[in-house]
């Protein structure tokens, strides 16, 4: 088997150099064991395989690297065959399930204090994810998330209950029924796609530039029905001294490789391009990778090389979709990738990965 770089195979490539192991509020995978259970999964073989108790899941103050939460949910959707396991886990969540963050959030104000109190308090709950909420080009509002750590790469399922638990913030405030004008995620459309849509009662695109919710600003004053500002302000004393510290921006180098894969739909991701994303110039770029030891085209390739080995494993995704998601102009180019850093045909590579 071919091999990408010296004494690296197509499925042992390990992950870059980056920040250390970002960590998240075990709160959030409040309720996993019963909706595991509900699918007839194995609670016992799933959390072995993400390496994580079952009896931590739920807790309000431990912390588990969020590799392995993200990884507990991939593993929950492939032993109960169950594909759109996260994205029902995060509809049925409810904010105060989050814990400290939740109740911050439920006591504020307003709606659009309950926003600013996700957002602003969000780092003490997850490290190495960005969240905000703004005005898009278009006018309507955006509350986006997405993890930046670029060695967590099959996230799917975190993004999807991830939004599914924002969702219902927003219906804490509006009621039952309210629903969003647009629904973005970042991964490719999976199978039963249309599940996405009545989940969150709107149009729902996929392969987009972040997860997020498109909603009007016309809702952001009304009022929350738990409104505590008492409440409110504990909750984050709790949240500010439970946290060691505020989250850091994390090694250039993760910012340079997550800015690459969000842009490889638009073709080979240029240097000169990268650097005018993050605001910098290409030079303090390449002194950068060159400390950690990688050339900057080195970096798209095991970039392209670790997404493809993700989009291969599933089934649904035609491999011209692929050439397309990895920035490739011809269906031939991503071949002759997947050749080089394998020394097989995409054909063969998937039928071993999904054991076919």
């Amino acid at each position: 088997m071919g091999a990408l770089f010296p004494g690296q195979s197509f499925t042992d490539a390990p992950a870059p150099s980056g920040s250390g192991g970002p960590i998240v509020l075990a709160a959030a995978a409040t309720g996993i064991t019963d909706l595991i259970d509900e699918f007839s999964g194995d609670v016992d073989s799933i959390f072995g395989s993400a390496g994580i108790a079952p009896e931590m899941a739920g807790s309000p103050t431990l912390k588990l690297k969020l590799a392995s939460f993200c990884n507990l949910f991939e593993q929950a959707a492939q032993n109960t065959g169950y594909d759109n396991f996260g994205l029902w886990f995060g509809n049925r969540f409810q904010p105060r399930d989050l814990g400290l963050w939740g109740y911050a959030a439920v006591s504020s104000p307003t709606l659009g204090a309950a926003l600013e109190s996700l957002v602003g308090l969000f780092k003490y709950h997850q490290d190495a994810t960005e969240m905000t909420c703004g005005r898009g080009a278009d006018g309507l509002m955006r509350l986006e998330y997405q993890i930046v750590a670029p060695d967590i790469l099959e996230r799917r399922q975190d993004a999807e209950l991830s939004l599914g638990m924002f969702l219902n913030v927003f219906r804490e405030c509006c009621g039952a029924n309210w629903a969003p004008e647009e629904v973005h995620f970042e991964h490719p459309q999976p199978l039963e796609w249309n599940e996405h849509e009545r989940a969150f009662s709107a149009p729902v695109y996929f392969s987009q530039s972040t997860n997020a919710l498109l909603f009007r600003d016309d809702i952001l004053n009304r009022a929350m029905p738990g409104s505590d500002l008492r409440l409110m302000a504990m909750m984050r004393m709790c949240l500010e001294q439970l946290s060691a510290q505020p989250q850091t921006g994390g090694a250039l180098i993760d910012q340079v490789r997550n800015t690459i894969r969000s842009k490889l739909t638009e073709g080979y991701p240029t240097l000169d391009r990268v650097a005018e994303i993050l605001k910098l110039t290409p030079g303090v770029i390449q002194r950068e990778l060159a400390f950690e030891g990688v050339a900057y085209k080195d970096l798209v390739e095991r970039t392209r090389h670790d997404l493809a080995l993700m989009y291969l494993k599933q089934r649904q995704l035609q491999f011209s979709e692929i050439a397309f998601l990895l920035g490739y102009s011809e269906l031939s180019a991503f071949s002759r990738a997947v050749r080089r850093w394998t020394g097989e045909a995409p054909r063969t590579v998937r039928a071993r990965l999904c054991g076919m």
